[in-house]
């Protein structure tokens, strides 16, 4: 469903940049974003389509604006991802996000007419980067793990990457002063141009892309220690620890200090439960109010099956549709979710190892944004107690692994 109002336009965000600048990483991570947030958004790679349409076999002097075959059949991939994104747009999408090098003011006035002409609002968003140590470390890290280099000998696939970016260079024209709506980023984040944005979501990819930066360390997600509400099987509270929940916030703190390379940041709810599992931290947790169990409203304190015995239209209502009931005088996940757009801008901030004490619908929202999930699909997920999910940055996305940890270790 549509989030975006009725009166506000469809947008188009237009990746721009030479290859090995980290279109696809922005790209990728915008859609997340958003998405995570509840906007219909989808990217569409013009790298995707050539490799689906003519495969992984092409070389660079095929990206020559010279070979008439290859720059025909560019022209062909970029006009079927656009007509794609329009039509995905037209359908009810919210945002489609638009990767391609898009490398010369032509085409970019030929996107922003085709979109305008759709009633499409358009941003483009343009990667710049010099830092020979950062593109060399693009290309070595993503470019050479495409399928487009699959089985070749990496010193092999770095060289004929570097060609194709040549190619591109030599027709390359970055934006300046156009009187389009763009973002400008500079060294992966170092320096951001914004020119001419406006409306609420272009507004979102702003303060979003200001913390974005390519530094590369975990964050570990846990439920607090058990509490007394959770041995009763009851909801919301704010209860105090149990004995095995003081002995979880101890090996917790032992887990943290053997994981550091560097101090990590330690964020908790503001809840009893959440800010005792941290009281044997090397270092003092930030508490958060954003990151309080959702609220069950007249529903706090109780089990579910006496939820389901005394108020059965409430019970059936949640189970009907759980990421959008609200408990009375409560919250519903929807709701959590909006809280927790803090905690996400501020978790990409970050460049030191994250750990974040909360609790089990709030986890589950999170897990949803590190996953490249829709929240819908994580709101049954197991989050078992005495277990750290550490989520490790990728190219794209956070590889994962489970660490259960033993209260008599």
């Amino acid at each position: 469903m549509r989030r975006i109002s009725p009166d506000t336009k469809p947008l188009v965000v237009v990746l721009v940049g030479l290859p090995a600048r980290g279109k696809t990483y922005i790209g990728r991570k915008i859609a997340r974003y958003l998405s995570w947030l509840g906007y219909s958004t989808r990217v569409f790679n013009i790298g995707e389509y050539r490799r689906e349409r003519l495969g992984t076999h092409l070389r660079q002097d095929w990206f020559d604006a010279t070979h008439a075959e290859g720059s025909a059949a560019r022209s062909e991939m970029a006009q079927a991802a656009l007509a794609d994104l329009l039509a995905f747009l037209k359908g009810g999408g919210d945002v489609g996000i638009y990767d391609a090098t898009n490398a010369t003011r032509a085409r970019r006035d030929e996107v922003a007419e085709r979109c305008t002409s759709k009633g499409c609002q358009v941003v483009f968003v343009e990667s710049i980067c010099e830092d020979p140590t950062l593109i060399e470390a693009n290309i070595r890290e993503t470019k050479l793990r495409s399928p487009d280099y699959a089985g070749v000998d990496p010193e092999e696939a770095a060289r004929d990457f570097r060609a194709r970016i040549d190619h591109c260079a030599r027709v390359y024209e970055p934006i300046q002063d156009d009187p389009l709506s763009y973002i400008k980023l500079i060294d992966f984040g170092r320096l951001m141009v914004v020119h001419r944005i406006h409306g609420h979501v272009p507004g979102k990819i702003v303060s979003f892309l200001m913390n974005l930066h390519l530094v590369r360390r975990p964050v570990w997600l846990t439920r607090h220690g058990e509490s007394e509400f959770n041995r009763e099987g009851r909801i919301g509270g704010d209860p105090d620890l149990t004995a095995d929940g003081d002995k979880y916030a101890r090996v917790l703190a032992y887990f943290v200090r053997e994981k550091s390379v560097t101090p990590p940041v330690i964020w908790c709810s503001t809840l009893r439960r959440a800010v005792q599992t941290t009281r044997h931290m090397p270092l003092r947790a930030l508490q958060w109010r954003a990151l309080d169990e959702i609220d069950a409203g007249t529903c706090d304190g109780m089990t579910y099956d006496e939820i389901e015995a005394q108020l059965p239209k409430e019970y059936a209502d949640r189970a009907a549709d759980k990421l959008n009931y609200r408990y009375p005088r409560g919250e519903s996940y929807a709701d959590v979710i909006q809280r927790l757009e803090p905690v996400i801008i501020e978790t990409e901030r970050q460049t030191s190892p994250v750990l974040i004490v909360a609790h089990l619908a709030v986890l589950r929202a999170l897990y949803a944004y590190f996953t490249d999930q829709k929240p819908e699909e994580c709101l049954t997920m197991e989050v078992p107690f005495n277990t750290v999910i550490e989520l490790k940055p990728g190219p794209y996305g956070f590889d994962e692994r489970r660490h259960v940890l033993d209260l008599n270790g």
